[in-house]
């Protein structure tokens, strides 16, 4: 118990997983902890001291559930063997594992990254840059970059971030980063302010890439994006590759780690002007990663197949990846789109080569399909937890390398891939083929009982081997020439668990035994010896197993020693296969969804023929309705012309499947793919905006309006010409005039692009879709800025309901306005009870013929009925409602009229009104 309490002293913030033989205990408030969370028996050993526990071969089970309810872990195993431990048997903490510091396959998902963050804010004020490193510390990809606090949320949103760490500052978190936290959902982990030091920071980085300079790197060594990385790196140092607490004596256990954090990468900057940013608003309005719909929360079942990511990704068939790293990466693309046309163009290249030569895909995915997720093995060979099966899979993975080169021969667009396979080919494949030629085939999951290597690789472990499997053979063969050497027939050479190994001698000729025949045993009628040869094998025999195991497991270090050698050229091959990979995949979806490739351009102009949603269209397939769409100029026609479109139309006709149907797109294209439409062309982005759906932040104060306004403000200041905006139902959460004035001076100010320098076509690419039909009058004053849209929407006399109408949407997108919203057409749809319809229909018509200033009472308290208007949506420009009384209040001279002139004249005014 001192030892366990010196360790949980050590780490204070983790449940501590102690080793005792066969399970893993753990003691006090942390068994009463892991007991609720992973409902495991609460059990008292000595009393007032609780106690739980875990089987050790179901390690990996329990730290996922104990990870995924946010617990920190720290693992302390057994250093030795207990068996020939003198006194306690010495521990060490071996690992913690924390959310963000994952490693170990059984606990990570294949096709998502998982990362560790650190962010340091260098200045005071609440907008002072923020310095964020980010490390996935299963690959060892390392990034850092100087960032605005809005960048930092949209950037760990898209990395995946399960962790980020801080300067303590005594207490709980500073305002600044509790303000991350909140936004991004990620847990806080507090760590000393001086390991956010420049200078202390700066030297972890030199010191851990044992440079002198971090000019090589593209940093500065005043940078100061190295204070996250340097706390990033001692935090990784403290975690994976602890130091093992000495036992009693003061030595360390032949088991001690061997990890290292060799597979981490130098950090290398992250520049915004490379990627056509999508922030995490726009993430998660156009679902990119996962649905926005109750239920369809990250985990639910179903979620991720009906996102961007899940039509590439799906499960089984689905995917159109073959590979682990080439999931992640098309992941990364699609949440990464490009900002360069050159790099968007090489990517394209790439994808019609596959979508053109099917032989070479077909090839391809064929050589692809074997290779196992290297970039992961080769972070645990780093670590020391690489298993039998990590060491066989990435030989029979790497030995691939042939395979997977032969189909890029006669591709020029490739041929960048090609010289990097070509030129790891020399290192990697003589070390996989000793892989492959001294590790069976179907390896076991751990070292526990061996049976990794095969016969005939090392002499010692056939030796151990040999004794196991045939002791029996060499003892008949002992016998044999003992009875003929000695010419003593009765001879026999036996085994019992008491005495092990003996000759036995009949009675009668035990008298002629020879000096060299030991006396062991005397037995009424037998005796029995013992020879220096029997013991010697007895003693190789019952040691034969703890040899032969102790064997393949030096062995497997030698191999992993070779493997960590190589860390790089495993890490760059993983890289190519991976790019391969995902090239491979944008493809497969292409050519399965008839998607073309779209002409990226300079200019800022967006023209879409045929465009389609790339989801909901593999959902519906054929029965999903296309349209175009023509904005800032390009494409010609009569449609040609603004860069701002207002989209009017009923609720459930299309309108936001449209707006984000053409985002998607957009970002396909960004992403070098091909897009769901019959031709586009597309102009460079650099951001993409969205404002779409209601959602509140309660927990921070904010309603739905607050949000939606907040949000609004980050697009209006910070959307460009080159940007895309995607904007619906601005204005909905206050008051109708509120809402349509807000939403008018909205659509007017990124219409004229105002703070941007004015011009013809300097506001961002809009899609603005709203209700308020007074915004279609922009069209008028602003001509040549905005253009609008609507559904196509059909009506005809009802059958059930005379005097009413049934519609039907087209969800076809047609040049001009529409005065209509259907509301209560689509409550009917919807199933609210026919009186309620009725009497929505009789104060619709009430409000539209009073200007919205009365209300008809309802039929059973008045005992009348209003009058339905022949259609109608009520303007809320219109100043008054037409009357004699208005004309002759107009006319009015009030300067003629005494006091009883105007009496006399109010009393004539009200009588003409009526009550």
């Amino acid at each position: 118990m001192l030892q366990f309490y010196r360790f949980k002293r050590q780490h204070p913030d983790c449940v501590l997983l102690f080793r005792i033989g066969d399970f893993y205990e753990t003691f006090d408030q942390d068994a009463v902890t892991l007991s609720k969370v992973l409902g495991l028996t609460l059990t008292r050993r000595t009393e007032g001291l609780p106690m739980a526990g875990v089987p050790y071969h179901q390690l990996e089970v329990y730290l996922r559930r104990a990870i995924a309810a946010g617990l920190r872990v720290a693992v302390a195993d057994q250093l030795e063997d207990s068996a020939v431990a003198k006194g306690l048997v010495q521990r060490g903490v071996t690992r913690v594992v924390t959310p963000g510091t994952i490693v170990d396959e059984s606990l990570l998902d294949e096709d998502a990254s998982t990362t560790i963050a650190a962010v340091c804010f260098t200045g005071s004020g609440d907008d002072s840059l923020v310095a964020l490193g980010v490390v996935e510390a299963s690959t060892g990809d390392f990034t850092v970059s100087h960032v605005t606090p809005a960048s930092a949320v949209d950037e760990l949103v898209r990395r995946r971030a399960r962790e980020l760490l801080y300067a303590d500052a005594g207490g709980p978190p500073p305002a600044r980063v509790q303000k991350l936290l909140s936004l991004t959902g990620i847990p806080g982990t507090a760590r000393p302010a001086w390991h956010f030091r420049l200078e202390e920071a700066a030297g972890e980085v030199r010191s851990h890439f044992a440079v002198k300079t971090l000019a090589g790197f593209g940093l500065g060594d005043e940078d100061p994006a190295l204070t996250a990385a340097g706390a990033l790196l001692r935090y990784l140092k403290e975690t994976q590759t602890p130091e093992v607490a000495p036992g009693a004596d003061g030595t360390m256990g032949a088991l001690a780690p061997r990890a290292t954090l060799a597979h981490l990468r130098p950090p290398r900057r992250e520049e915004p002007a490379g990627s056509c940013v999508v922030d995490a608003v726009s993430l998660r309005a156009l679902e990119v990663e996962r649905v926005m719909r109750p239920g369809a929360a990250a985990g639910a079942a179903g979620a991720v197949d009906r996102s961007l990511v899940g039509i590439f990704l799906g499960s089984g068939s689905a995917c159109v990846c073959k590979t682990a790293m080439g999931k992640r990466l098309l992941r990364d693309w699609l949440c990464r789109p490009l900002g360069t046309l050159a790099a968007i163009h090489a990517r394209q290249s790439g994808v019609a080569l596959f979508v053109g030569d099917r032989r070479v895909a077909g090839e391809l995915a064929g050589a692809l399909a074997g290779v196992q997720d290297i970039a992961r093995i080769a972070a645990r060979v780093s670590l020391d937890r690489a298993t039998p099966r990590d060491v066989v899979a990435l030989g029979a993975s790497v030995a691939r390398l042939p395979m997977i080169l032969a189909p890029l021969a006669n591709a020029p667009v490739l041929a960048e891939h090609a010289a990097e396979l070509l030129a790891l080919g020399g290192t990697l494949t003589p070390l996989a083929a000793r892989i492959v030629e001294s590790c069976v085939e179907n390896p076991p999951p751990h070292m526990r009982e061996g049976g990794l290597f095969k016969d005939g690789v090392d002499a010692a472990l056939d030796e151990a081997r040999l004794l196991q499997r045939d002791g029996g053979t060499w003892l008949a063969a002992y016998q044999e020439r003992l009875a003929r050497e000695l010419e003593l027939p009765g001879l026999k050479v036996g085994f019992n668990k008491v005495f092990g190994y003996y000759i036995e001698l009949p009675a009668a000729q035990s008298k002629r035994a020879p000096a060299a025949l030991e006396r062991k045993q005397t037995l009424k009628n037998a005796e029995r010896y013992t020879t220096p040869e029997l013991r010697e094998f007895e003693r190789k025999v019952l040691t034969a197993e703890s040899r032969g195991l102790d064997r393949e497991r030096e062995l497997l270090r030698e191999l992993t020693d070779r493997l960590r050698q190589h860390l790089g050229e495993l890490q760059r091959f993983a890289g190519t296969v991976a790019a391969l990979d995902a090239l491979l995949g944008l493809a497969e979806r292409s050519v399965a969804r008839g998607w073309t490739r779209p002409e990226v351009v300079q200019d800022p102009v967006l023209h879409i023929e045929g465009g389609r949603h790339p989801v909901l269209e593999d959902l519906l397939g054929t029965e999903f309705v296309p349209n175009d769409l023509t904005l800032g100029g390009g494409g010609g026609g009569a449609d040609a012309g603004g860069s701002l479109a207002v989209i009017t139309g009923p609720n459930m006709a299309g309108k936001s499947t449209f707006i984000r149907q053409v985002a998607l797109i957009v970002l396909l294209a960004h992403a070098g793919s091909f897009v769901p439409a019959t031709r586009a062309t597309i102009g460079l982005c650099d951001r993409i905006f969205t404002r779409i759906g209601a959602d509140d932040a309660l927990h921070a104060g904010q309603s739905t309006f607050m949000v939606e306004m907040t949000e609004t403000a980050a697009i209006l200041n910070h959307a460009t010409a080159s940007s895309l905006v995607v904007l619906d139902e601005i204005g909905r959460g206050t008051s109708t005039y509120d809402g349509l004035s807000l939403a008018w001076a909205i659509a007017e100010h990124l219409a004229l692009g105002a703070g941007r320098g004015g011009g013809a076509s300097c506001g961002p690419r809009t899609l603005f879709a709203t209700h308020y039909h007074e915004l279609t009058d922009l069209e008028e004053q602003l001509p040549g800025r905005v253009r609008n849209l609507h559904v196509a929407v059909r009506e005809w006399p009802s059958q059930s309901e005379p005097g009413h109408t049934e519609i039907v949407f087209l969800h076809r997108i047609l040049p001009g306005r529409t005065d209509q919203s259907y509301g209560v057409h689509v409550a009917r749809l919807a199933g609210l009870p026919r009186e309620v319809i009725e009497r929505a229909r009789e104060v619709l018509a009430s409000l539209d013929s009073t200007d919205g200033h009365a209300i008809v009472p309802h039929t059973t308290i008045a005992g009348r009925k209003a009058v339905l208007p022949p259609d109608g949506q009520l303007s809320l420009f219109t100043e008054f409602v037409a009357h004699p009384a208005v004309d002759q209040l107009r006319e009015l001279k009030l300067e003629s009229l005494n006091p009883m002139q105007a009496f006399d004249l109010l009393r004539r005014l009200k009588e003409s009104v009526g009550d």
